[in-house]
This record gives C-alpha cells, sequence and structure tokens, in this order.
C-alpha cells in the first residue's frame, strides 16, 4: 500500500531501496492506507519539524547527500512548489529539470503565453524541488528567471537537443526558462 504524499510540513529521508522494494514494505507504518489512519506523529505547518528519536549517523547523511547528488546529474522529471503570488498558497506542478555544465535549469515548452509558475517565481523565488523516482527527496531551492536573451540564447540549445527541437528561436522567444540553486 501507497500513502502518498505526507501531511504537510513533514519532511521524510531519501529512501534509496529499490522502487519496488519501497512500496511493497507497508509494516514500517503498520500496514495503514493514510497518515491519518497510522496516527503518526504530524507537525503543523511553521512549527517546525519535531527532532527525531534517534538523530542520524554521519554515514547516512553522506548517503542520502551523494543519492540526491548523483540524482540531480541527469535531468528528468520532478515536481516543484511555489507560492502564488496572490493566493500565498503552495502550488504543485511537474515538470521536466536539466543539469547543464553542473547548473540546474527548468524550462519548458515554448508559449506565448506567460505561465503562472514563472509568476510566482518572479514574486517569490524560493521553490522545493521534489525528486521523484529512485531517490525521492523534497530539497528547498532558489530560483532565477532567465530573461536575457544572450543567456537563453546559450542554454537553450542544450534542452533543445534533449527534447530533440530544432526551433531554437522559438524556444529563446517562447519557453521558460529558470536556474534553480539548492539550498543546504
Amino acid at each position: 500500500m501507497r500513502l502518498g504524499r505526507p501531511p504537510r510540513g513533514v519532511k521524510l529521508l531519501v529512501d534509496m531501496r529499490p522502487a519496488d522494494q519501497r512500496a511493497a514494505q507497508t509494516d514500517v507504518i503498520g500496514g495503514f492506507e493514510s497518515w491519518a489512519a497510522a496516527r503518526l506523529p504530524v507537525t503543523p505547518p511553521g512549527q517546525g519539524i519535531p527532532a527525531p528519536a534517534a538523530s542520524l549517523s554521519q554515514l547516512e547523511m553522506s548517503t542520502n547527500a551523494e543519492a540526491v547528488a548523483e540524482a540531480v546529474k541527469h535531468g528528468h522529471l520532478i515536481d516543484i512548489s511555489t507560492t502564488g503570488r496572490k493566493s500565498g498558497k503552495s502550488r504543485r506542478l511537474e515538470i521536466m529539470f536539466h543539469n547543464i555544465g553542473g547548473r540546474l535549469y527548468i524550462s519548458g515548452i515554448p508559449s506565448p503565453k506567460r505561465r503562472s509558475w514563472i509568476a510566482n517565481l518572479e514574486a517569490n523565488p524560493k521553490l522545493t524541488f521534489h525528486l521523484k523516482g529512485k531517490v525521492s527527496a523534497d530539497l528547498a531551492a532558489k530560483a532565477r528567471v532567465i530573461d536575457g536573451e544572450a543567456e537563453r540564447r546559450e542554454i537553450l540549445p542544450h534542452v533543445a537537443r534533449v527534447w530533440k527541437r530544432t526551433d531554437i528561436d522559438q524556444m529563446v522567444r517562447y519557453s521558460p526558462l529558470v536556474e534553480v540553486t539548492l539550498e543546504s
């Protein structure tokens, strides 16, 4: 049984087991189908995360950091959470990231329509970079929206190559482009 997302404000550690083992092992929380039914301690947002019963060993922290570092070496689908510029609510969306020369970028399909997630990042550049797949982690990050044509022309050909696109000029004009810096 899968529990889905934890309640807001609960952070999870990176689980390095293969996906089939993670999904099959339910006894960790007693086999309950929901976070509420499992009666796990939930800390309301803004009140911080309770201290764990036992702290992570240096080896565990180092292994988690290594797994995250490996996971961001190559672009793939992720989720990002931004804060709504008008509502102040958390907004989550699935998007592709790219690692180009050791720097992380988020881009999208060209469209003349301005995306709300870009406007949200311009108003508040803090975001959560949600890794998913073999390595799952919620990482605090900061965004920088890239509007300058010269910088866009330098980066977007790499993105176009991944997507097998040839319309670089269209991408430079209309594709969203954001550099993401993970916070430590």
